[in-house]
C-alpha cells in the first residue's frame, strides 16, 4: 500500500507568534482572547508543560500557569504562515490534503525515497519560514496522524499498521482520531479502557452498545484500519459565524443586533467565494449550555446579508430563548452547484 504522511506544525499560532515576538522565546506563552469566558486558542510547549492545552478556559490557564504570557491571536498572520508553509508542501509532493492551516496529508505513492524527501521538507520548512513540523508516515491516514502526534515537536515517526497496534496498544482509546471523550466513557463503562481491550472484543458487544455502523468502525479505528486515499480538494458544505459574549445577553434587540453582524461578517466572505445557500440556521447556547439551532430553507440561494440577517432575526424571535443567551451562531447551507441567478440576491421576503 502506497504510504501516506500527516504533516502537522508544531505549536503553530505559538510559533507564529514566537517568530513575530523572539522576546518571548523559551517563555510560557498562550494564545488568546482575554475575555471572560476566553478559551485557550493554543500554548506553547513551555505552557503544555503546566497542563495548559487547546480549548481550554482561559481562566484555568491562568491559574495552572500563572506567570505565562497571554497573546491575543492574529488569524491573518497565522493565514499568512500557513499559505507559506502548504506552498512548500505542495511543490515537494503533487497530491495533497489539507485539512486545516496547520496540517496536511500527502500522498507519498510516486517517491521514490519517502523518508528522506519528507525530511528535506521538513527542513524547507524550517530554513524558510522559522516553523518546526512533525511528520507522521504510515500505510493510512490513520495511522500517519496518530504516528505525527506521538513524538512531538519536532517527531518523525514511521509506522506500519501493525506497528501501530503494538506501540500504543496500552493506550485510550481517545489516542484515535474519531473515538471521542464521551465514546472513551462508554467505553470504559464496558470495560474497555485500552486499543487493545477494544481491538479485540467481540464485536456483537460493540454493535449492541454503539450501533451497526458505529461499533464496527470503533474496532476498525483501533486496529488501525483506515483509508489511504486523499481527497484533494474539500468543499465546505455550509458556512458559519458565531460568537460567545464576555456575558449573558437577555435583551433580544441586542441579539437581533448582533445576528446582523455576524451576517454580514458571513455574507462578506460568501460573496468573495461568489456562493450562495439556500438554508439559513442559527445556534443559541443558554446560559444553562442548552444549545439549539433553527433552520429555514428559502426559495432561492443567497449571500445577501439583509437577507440572511432578515431569516435569522425571525428565527430567533420564534424561538424566544426563554434565557439569557451566551452564544449565539449564523450559518448558511444548501449551497448551489451552477452559476446563480443574477437577481438571487434582490429576493425579497414578507416581514
Amino acid at each position: 500500500m502506497a504510504p501516506i504522511a500527516h504533516l502537522d506544525i508544531d505549536a503553530f499560532y505559538a510559533s507564529v507568534e514566537l517568530l513575530r515576538r523572539p522576546e518571548l522565546r523559551g517563555l510560557p506563552v498562550i494564545v488568546s482572547g482575554s475575555g471572560p469566558r476566553a478559551v485557550v486558542t493554543t500554548a506553547s510547549y513551555e505552557a503544555r508543560r503546566f497542563g495548559v492545552g487547546s480549548a481550554m478556559p482561559t481562566s484555568r490557564a491562568r491559574r495552572l500557569c500563572p506567570d505565562a504570557v497571554l497573546v491575543a491571536p492574529d488569524f491573518a498572520a497565522y493565514g499568512a504562515a500557513s499559505k507559506e508553509v502548504m506552498a512548500l508542501v505542495r511543490e515537494a509532493v503533487d497530491r495533497v490534503e489539507v485539512v486545516g492551516m496547520d496540517e496536511a496529508y500527502l500522498d507519498l505513492a510516486e517517491l521514490v525515497a519517502p523518508r528522506a524527501a519528507m525530511r528535506r521538507l521538513v527542513n524547507a520548512i524550517r530554513e524558510k519560514t522559522g516553523l518546526e513540523c512533525s511528520i507522521g508516515i504510515g500505510p493510512n491516514r490513520l495511522v500517519a496522524k496518530v504516528a505525527s502526534d506521538a513524538e512531538k515537536p519536532r517527531g518523525f515517526v514511521c509506522l506500519t499498521r501493525e506497528q501501530a497496534c503494538a506501540r500504543f496498544a496500552g493506550h485510550s482509546p481517545g489516542l484515535v482520531p474519531g473515538i471521542g471523550p464521551k465514546t472513551v466513557e462508554r467505553l470504559e463503562e464496558m470495560g474497555i479502557t485500552t486499543l487493545r481491550a477494544l481491538a479485540s472484543v467481540p464485536v456483537q458487544a460493540l454493535v449492541a452498545r454503539f450501533g451497526a455502523n458505529h461499533g464496527p468502525d470503533l474496532q476498525r479505528r483501533a486496529r488501525f484500519e483506515a483509508s489511504a486515499r486523499l481527497t484533494t480538494s474539500r468543499v465546505a458544505v455550509s458556512e458559519s459565524r458565531e460568537t460567545t459574549f464576555d456575558y449573558d445577553i437577555s435583551d433580544s434587540a441586542q441579539l437581533e443586533e448582533i445576528l446582523g453582524d455576524l451576517a454580514g461578517q458571513l455574507c462578506e466572505r460568501l460573496a468573495k467565494q461568489d456562493r450562495r445557500g439556500r438554508n439559513v440556521a442559527i445556534k443559541v447556547r443558554l446560559s444553562d449550555f442548552t444549545t439549539v439551532t433553527r433552520a429555514r430553507m428559502i426559495p432561492l440561494p443567497t449571500n445577501d446579508a439583509q437577507v440572511v440577517t432578515q431569516v435569522a432575526r425571525e428565527l430567533l424571535r420564534e424561538y424566544a430563548p426563554a434565557r439569557p443567551v451566551r452564544l449565539l451562531g449564523v450559518r448558511v447551507a444548501s449551497f448551489q452547484t451552477a452559476p446563480a441567478d443574477p437577481d438571487a440576491d434582490q429576493l425579497a421576503l414578507p416581514l
